[in-house]
């Protein structure tokens, strides 16, 4: 089979297609065929060498959601059965023909979901669910500010904030072309965060309150402005850091009864399953409904594993992208 290496940190030039032997599943483990596999900005960052992404030990084979169908069943394993489709995160070894996964993870699709669409449910729209949801503590009527909106995550943090009953959602993005995307998927307000005063444009957009709930995932200068731009009473949830920066925080900044909230999918899988588990029939019954549209930015073979990582490098996708075996 088919494989996605790296042995040296770098550009996306260093990801390799090497032949492989199919790996075997342990136990609680399952082998999937992959039929799509969604290219995730950790594995970006992994690549570059930056731990914040995760683990960056070398050899490297980027993780990410994968869609397709059980091939082998590991010991123990009574979850799923053989030719069922399903979809997980993979920790390594993700770009490939084959991959192995733990069974508990998994999450059953229907035969009538696209598989690249699929590759969404696992770590973007759980981070994008579960953040609204257990971090920010998203009422309805409530004002959610979201950074980086276009992105994987973030596009579909608009629409899910919107089926949660958000009265305004205002997203941020770094280009007209986003702004525009963003605004297709409901959002009520779009600012560009590369403008001087984009945190006036969200002040100006909240009457000067500020947001109730924010989603951030930028970092640096962006994670500062959005601490003075929650409400009183309101919550940012920190999920990530696509700079690369994590600044230290005045705790001063948060005496108006702000919260920030650290946001980890995995701690909600590994000590809340029973979350997860109430999480994926929501995504599924708001996806199914089409009040939550998983957007694919584009299809590629898995040789151009190269390219996939270009374009999430240089932040030009409007969704997800995603590799076909």
């Amino acid at each position: 089979m088919r494989i996605v290496r790296h042995y040296e940190h770098g550009a996306p030039k260093v990801l390799r297609v090497e032949e492989a032997d199919k790996p075997q599943p342990g136990p609680g483990e399952v082998l999937i065929r992959a039929e799509a596999i969604g290219v995730t900005f950790a594995e970006v960052q992994r690549r570059q060498g930056v731990p914040i992404g995760g683990h960056a030990e070398l050899p490297g084979a980027p993780g990410g959601d994968v869609a397709g169908t059980v091939e082998a069943l590991g010991e123990g394993v009574t979850h799923v059965k053989i030719g069922d489709r399903v979809v997980g995160d993979v920790d390594t070894g993700a770009y490939a023909d084959f991959c192995t996964t733990r069974a508990d993870w998994l999450i059953k699709i229907p035969d009538s979901m696209d598989a690249a669409e699929a590759t969404a449910l696992p770590s973007p729209a759980q981070t994008a669910y579960h953040a609204l949801k257990e971090a920010g503590q998203l009422k309805p009527g409530e004002t959610v500010l979201i950074d980086a909106a276009a992105g994987g995550v973030g596009h579909l943090a608009v629409q899910i904030a919107k089926a949660m009953g958000a009265g305004k959602v205002i997203a941020t993005a770094s280009s007209q072309a986003k702004l525009d995307f963003v605004r297709e998927l409901g959002a009520d307000v779009t600012i560009n965060y590369t403008d001087d005063d984009w945190d006036e444009q969200v002040k100006a957009a909240t009457d000067g309150k500020g947001a109730d709930v924010v989603m951030e995932t930028v970092g640096g200068d962006i994670l500062l402005k959005s601490v003075r731009l929650t409400a009183t009473f309101g919550r940012l949830v920190f999920y990530g850091s696509a700079a690369g920066n994590v600044p230290e925080i005045n705790i001063l900044a948060l005496s108006r009864m702000k919260t920030i909230a650290g946001f980890a999918l995995y701690a909600l899988l590994y000590y809340k399953p029973e979350v997860i588990a109430a999480g994926q029939r929501d995504l599924l019954e708001m996806i199914s409904s089409g009040k939550v549209k998983p957007i694919i930015h584009e299809r590629l073979p898995l040789e151009e594993a190269v390219r996939a990582h270009e374009l999430m490098e240089a932040r030009s996708q409007l969704g997800k992208v995603v590799l076909i075996p």
